[in-house]
């Protein structure tokens, strides 16, 4: 069996990319309020700050920050994953493999460790534009499923912040040839 490494920070700052295992699903923001219960009975489990999100249809990134001397991000997904997976079956919107595992989310994560301000400001500015670059909307503000909105309210982000991307064209500063 593959051993993954992972970089265990105890109160670490985490960026993360968690994917349905169907990528042309849209059971994410579908179901946006089941997940939303999600994370929060998943905080309450085992509690966690989200710094930034965004839910996208069939895949969402988020920052969280564990708490002091805490470095179970795994366990804290397990849970998620866990609680948005029995919704879903209990709705009738996923079924489980004959092993008994949920057919709903890919089997693992992606996570990179965020190292210091400029880094997490970077991953906040990548997670509020991912709506924009998968061309759901042409402004950020227009994507609901998002921390950005918060950033807004908070006065951390002007709620034109990048702009309206159909005034420059699909291709959003990508090489013509490039799909998004």
């Amino acid at each position: 069996m593959v051993r993954y490494r992972r970089n265990f920070v105890p109160g670490g700052t985490f960026f993360f990319t968690v994917t349905l295992a169907d990528r042309h699903s849209s059971a994410l923001v579908d179901h946006v309020d089941a997940l939303r219960a999600a994370f929060d009975a998943g905080r309450r489990e085992r509690p966690f700050t989200i710094d930034a999100i965004v839910i996208l249809p069939e895949h969402l990134h988020t920052i969280f920050t564990l708490p002091a001397g805490d470095a179970d991000f795994s366990g804290r997904w397990r849970r998620i994953k866990g609680h948005f997976s029995n919704h879903m079956i209990s709705v009738g919107a996923a079924k489980r493999h004959p092993n008994g595992d949920y057919a709903l989310w890919q089997r693992r994560f992606w996570e990179y460790t965020i190292r210091d301000e400029n880094d997490f400001a970077r991953h906040v500015d990548y997670i509020h534009f991912n709506p924009v670059k998968h061309g759901l909307v042409s402004r950020v503000r227009d994507w609901p499923y998002s921390s950005f909105h918060r950033y807004v309210r908070e006065g951390l982000l002007t709620d034109d912040w990048a702009g309206d991307v159909s005034a420059v064209g699909p291709t959003c500063g990508e090489r013509a040839d490039t799909q998004i």
